[in-house]
């Protein structure tokens, strides 16, 4: 089983180095690693080219975070696709192992996991901790989502469901979750483990704090995929409890 990874990045010098040697120092060797790049300017593609695990490096202007990661879901050819932002890294050597193992099962279409933020200048400093738990088709209505940057799926779930809308802003990793997971009823296996390591203060962690503001834009994500609004008030009161996502270390 091909697991292709996709690294967004731009000026993503000070932290891609770590991301890169994390995927590199992976026990699981059946990796396609693809880098989007959005056209930087200072060292980041010097350093990704000192990694030969690296199957592709695609760079030039792009319309942001989301439509990089587009670009790279199209250009995948692994059975499963997950992403790994420039500034997180795997937590251990043996994530995409158990990644891998959590889709042996045929019924298994997604998998996501646990997520902890580090300090930016310290991953072994825990800040906090996000469980996700497990999922049912109730979950999005009472405030639940995925962590993102654990979410993998089978490169058909893209097919069928779609890829990121580049309409939806910091929502779209949201919308992009909602729509595969309810609307489209893709089975999902829960790993009950940390498997990323978030840095704070990054793009990717500004994402998931805009993501977790409920503004107008997840009203949307909700519209647009034909989800009662009504449900949509049940979904935002309890996810300004940011203690439903987070457990402090």
């Amino acid at each position: 089983m091909k697991i292709s990874l996709i690294t967004a990045t731009y000026n993503s010098a000070e932290t891609v180095g770590d991301t890169l040697q994390c995927v590199q120092q992976q026990d699981y060797t059946d990796i396609e690693h693809i880098i989007i790049d959005g056209g930087s300017k200072d060292a980041t593609l010097k350093i990704a080219e000192d990694f030969p695990h690296i199957a592709k490096i695609i760079s030039g202007k792009d319309k942001g975070i989301y439509d990089a990661m587009n670009k790279g879901i199209a250009a995948a050819t692994g059975d499963v696709i997950g992403i790994l932002n420039s500034d997180d890294v795997y937590a251990h050597p043996a994530v995409l192992s158990a990644v891998a193992k959590a889709f042996t099962d045929p019924a298994v279409q997604a998998t996501y996991a646990d997520l902890q933020f580090v300090q930016r200048d310290n991953i072994n400093k825990v800040v906090r901790t996000w469980q996700a738990g497990e999922y049912s088709k109730q979950s999005f209505y009472y405030g639940w989502m995925p962590p993102h940057p654990t979410f993998f799926v089978r490169r058909e779930v893209y097919h069928k469901a779609g890829v990121f809308n580049l309409d939806l802003g910091s929502a779209a990793d949201y919308e992009l979750m909602l729509r595969i997971l309810l609307k489209h009823n893709i089975p999902a296996a829960y790993i009950k483990q940390v498997i990323i390591k978030m840095r704070m203060g990054g793009v990717s962690t500004a994402s998931l704090q805009n993501r977790l503001k409920a503004n107008s834009q997840d009203r949307l994500a909700w519209k647009i995929n034909g989800l009662d609004p009504y449900f949509f008030t049940l979904y935002m009161k309890p996810l300004r409890k940011l203690g439903q996502f987070f457990k402090r270390s």
